[in-house]
């Protein structure tokens, strides 16, 4: 009777042992790929509002010297800086697989200076006499 009692108890342990295993390894696959959507749904994000800015300012920059316009983004967390240099948005962005570093081009000449601060923003573009100057509002 002993025996039997025991052999109950190995099975039970191994049957536990095996569903902790097997669930344990499915929530370490689930993590994975969870930070890989929201990796890749920042990098769209990303994309997306620089897009827009670029975008507006190839607009406001053909149309003339007073024309303005009024754009609003989304700047996604984990951007580290947003700069404007040489008619580039050049955006720093840390990801799961480290820091990445996104240069968007510009058409048309562009300056100015513009937060990483995560959020909805609200971004003025003015058109000069030969560039665009990029604000937040």
């Amino acid at each position: 009777m002993v025996k039997r009692k025991s052999q109950v108890s190995i099975e039970y342990l191994l049957i536990f042992g095996f569903i902790t295993f097997a669930v344990l390894i499915i929530l370490g696959i689930a993590f994975t790929y969870s930070s890989s959507i929201r990796d890749n749904i920042r990098l769209t994000q990303v994309d997306s509002y620089a897009n827009k800015i670029l975008s507006s300012s190839e607009s406001v920059f053909y149309s003339g010297e007073p024309s303005k316009a009024t754009v609003s983004a989304y700047l996604p967390e984990a951007v580290e800086s947003v700069n404007i240099s040489e008619n580039n948005i050049l955006i720093e962005l840390r990801t799961s697989s480290g820091l990445n570093k996104l240069a968007f081009e510009s058409n048309v000449p562009i300056s100015g200076n513009l937060s990483n601060v995560q959020g909805i923003k609200s971004i003025e573009i003015i058109a000069n006499e030969t560039s665009i100057t990029i604000s937040e509002k």
